[in-house]
């Protein structure tokens, strides 16, 4: 298992809700700023939503008012619950972590293998 693992992924039609969870594991103390990227086949990674280790929230245009980012760190996760799901949201979606504390020692831009999700009808 790697340092970060995504999971909540699956088909939804569209309207529909998904959570997806960004879980570090167990050997983690700390985590700093997260981010939330997908990228669908054909076009480029993008950045949709991040939270800093202070909780302060943002989000792109195109998800605002739908997707909602979280995290509890008693439980060294990161949310991600998205509403209204829209056929555009279609893509595999990754956590980015810009830095982990685990035993003693840094680990920087960690990346999880990602989760797909699927809106369609």
């Amino acid at each position: 298992q790697g340092q970060l693992e995504e999971s909540g992924g699956g088909l939804v039609q569209p309207g529909g809700s998904l959570t997806l969870s960004c879980v570090a594991s167990s050997d983690i103390r700390s985590i700093s700023g997260v981010h939330w990227f997908r990228q669908a086949p054909g076009h480029q990674r993008e950045l949709v939503a991040t939270i800093t280790q202070d909780g302060f929230a943002n989000y792109i245009d195109a998800v605002k008012g739908r997707f909602t980012i979280s995290r509890d760190d008693a439980k060294n996760t990161v949310y991600l619950q998205m509403n209204m799901l829209k056929p555009e949201d279609t893509a595999t979606y990754r956590c980015n972590a810009d830095r982990l504390l685990a035993l003693g020692s840094y680990a920087y831009n960690v990346w999880g293998p990602g989760t797909q999700v699927t809106v369609s009808s």
